[in-house]
Parts: structure tokens; sequence; C-alpha cells
């Protein structure tokens, strides 16, 4: 029986055919669920996962409080960018990962781009 493939699903396939990450420039990509927002920086050449920062990590647990997704998005944007800087890594290539670019996906770009990270 053929697996149903959704429509973000083609469009993440689609986008990555396009970009990729390097070490000196990695792939930002995001995941949210209903819940929580997943960040990470990926080297795709080497095929490793340079920082990743998420909703619920240790990290963040104790300083999300009562905010709301978005608020949460916005503080995962820039714990990423602060990992990243301290790792030396200054610009990226932004992966949506299949989602509409609103909301809590812009709001993880925003974040970031304010904390220094270039796109």
């Amino acid at each position: 029986m053929a697996k149903h493939v959704t429509t973000r699903e083609k469009r993440r396939a689609r986008i990555r055919r396009k970009i990729s990450g390097t070490e000196l420039r990695p792939r930002l990509t995001i995941y949210k669920s209903l819940k929580h927002m997943y960040a990470q920086l990926v080297d795709d050449v080497a095929g490793k996962t340079l920082v990743s920062v998420a909703t619920t990590s240790k990290a963040l647990k104790g300083e999300l409080g009562d905010e709301d997704k978005t608020g949460a998005a916005k503080k995962v944007g820039e714990a990423l960018a602060k990992a990243a800087k301290a790792k030396g890594i200054e610009q990226v290539v932004f992966d949506r990962n299949g989602f509409d670019y609103h909301g809590r996906v812009e709001a993880v770009a925003a974040a970031a781009r304010e904390a220094g990270l270039k796109f």
C-alpha cells in the first residue's frame, strides 16, 4: 500500500533539492509540532548537526515560563543564534522545512537575525 505524501512533505523535498548546508554556512532547519519548536544547524556535507535548540531543551525549559508558542519560538531563535556565535558561525541558509513562513517559523527566523545570524 502506498504511503500518503502530504503537501508539506512535497514542499520540503522541493526546498531540500535546492539548498544545502556547509561547515562555513550551515543549514538552519526548523520543525514545529503542535506544542514545541525545534531548530538546528546542519552541515550537510559532513552529515552532522552542529547546534541544536528546542523548547524541550534543559537550557530553555526554565526560561520559557508562561510564554505563548510564538514567544517560545523567539527564545529558540535567540538561543540558537547565541550558540552559533559561540561556535563561530555567522551565516546560515534558512530551511523552513515545508512550513509556511508565518507565525512561529517567522518568529524563529526574525529572532535569529536580530541576535546576529545572517541569512
